[in-house]
């Protein structure tokens, strides 16, 4: 029976030929994930439950080094407890000395592959499937249960198709292909729901920016987002693992829910206003918004791309009087290559605080929390109403060439008015 990606990706785990739409399935996980926030919860109820022993170490990775350097007390002991957890389990995959933020980490080692089913106690685990993998959110409940046991049961969603057309212009990015998704499908709009991402123009798209889509499938409500594999995928994964896998696609006769037609040729960069991420409009009708705080970077927009975007915006400029710019890379690796290359340099000179790999002030953590006063662009996710800090704090979302732009400025612009 013809099936899409998600139906096959999902048959295979649960030991079957086919499933169906709507149906219930009990699957087994290929790889169990959560965070220095989210693996408290999820021992405490694995202990709670009885639990000793997880289902397979080598199945699980614990990224505990997110919020690195540790805020306060509470958090540092929290960690701590994690790495004598994953000592006695024998869970290898554990890093809590800033190598970075999962999302963007766990492809970087090897530990994502195609056709994978991974769970993972964060909301944006649907990131990894721009490698053509299925991967969840769960509750940390739901997560203890899979450190135990290896398997959740899942309800089989119906996908809609989300096609991707045309070349995209100067200084539209994978951020704007993204953006306009939310214009048209809004924060509800594949509720429960795969998406599947495709189309010519994600040919124009390396794997690092292709992972910045998948993303942001939850902020559509989305069980997840995923892309079929090509070369590219190919070449991105051979490079960092010897692991076997395999490369699942959807059939020609695939049964969709719907599908979205996105033509990029035509597209210019675009800016999520407050307090939604659908919320979007290009960013010339923003051009007089003065800002003070731009951030850059984390796991939507924190890789070598990203960074090199900023750089080519940042490079001989300074940020405008007034405005704060953070810039977050997602890993320590990124953190390293753009050091050598001299992009640190670059953003140091401009007037930036480079922060160490990690989440940043994307959830108004540490490292850039917003006060009521604050008019912020960011290339994070969300920018939800006391996101990133007060309440009253105003998030704009973009691309880097925006944010960055934006940073020079110090009012939001197109980036060909600080390009030119």
């Amino acid at each position: 029976m013809p099936a899409t990606i998600a139906q096959k990706i999902l048959a295979r785990a649960a030991g079957k030929q086919h499933v169906a739409v709507g149906e219930i399935v009990t699957t087994r996980v290929d790889l169990a994930m959560a965070n220095d926030f989210t693996t408290p919860l999820a021992l405490k109820q694995f202990h709670a439950a009885g639990a000793s022993k997880v289902f397979d170490p080598d199945k699980i990775c614990v990224m505990a080094g997110r919020h690195m350097p540790f805020r306060d007390i509470q958090l540092a002991t929290a960690v701590e407890a994690l790495r004598i957890f994953c000592e006695q389990q024998g869970i290898k995959h554990f890093y809590a000395n800033c190598e970075g933020m999962d999302h963007a980490l766990a492809p970087e080692l090897g530990l994502i592959r195609p056709g994978m089913l991974i769970m993972n106690a964060d909301s944006h685990a649907c990131t990894a499937g721009a490698l053509g993998a299925f991967s969840i959110p769960m509750g940390s409940t739901d997560i203890a249960y899979v450190f135990a046991f290896g398997e959740s049961w899942l309800l089989v969603p119906p996908t809609i198709r989300v096609r991707y057309t045309g070349k995209p212009g100067p200084y539209v990015t994978s951020k704007d292909f993204i953006l306009a998704t939310l214009k048209e499908l809004g924060v509800d709009g594949a509720r429960y729901k795969a998406i599947e991402f495709c189309g010519d123009a994600l040919a124009h798209l390396d794997p690092d920016e292709r992972f910045t889509i998948a993303n942001m499938a939850i902020e559509m409500g989305a069980k997840t987002g995923v892309m079929e594999p090509d070369e590219k995928t190919e070449a991105y994964v051979r490079a960092r693992t010897q692991s076997a896998y395999d490369v699942v696609r959807s059939d020609p006769d695939a049964e969709f829910e719907s599908t979205l037609d996105i033509d990029v040729g035509n597209m210019t960069p675009l800016v999520a206003k407050p307090f939604l991420p659908s919320n979007v409009v290009p960013a010339r009708e923003l051009r007089r918004t003065k800002v003070t705080q731009v951030n850059i970077g984390t796991c939507t927009n924190g890789r070598m791309v990203d960074l090199e975007q900023a750089a080519q915006v940042l490079r001989g400029n300074k940020v405008a009087k007034g405005v704060r710019l953070a810039i977050t890379p997602a890993t320590q690796t990124i953190y390293r290559e753009a050091l050598k290359s001299g992009l640190l340099e670059i953003f140091v000179d401009a007037g930036a605080t480079v922060n160490p790999p990690g989440c940043g002030p994307c959830a108004g953590i540490h490292m850039g929390a917003l006060t009521a006063n604050d008019v912020c662009v960011a290339t994070h996710n969300r920018n939800f109403r006391g996101r990133m800090g007060h309440r009253d704090a105003q998030i704009y979302l973009s691309g880097v060439y925006v944010a960055a732009a934006t940073a020079v400025a110090g009012a939001i612009v197109d980036p060909q008015e600080v390009l030119q």
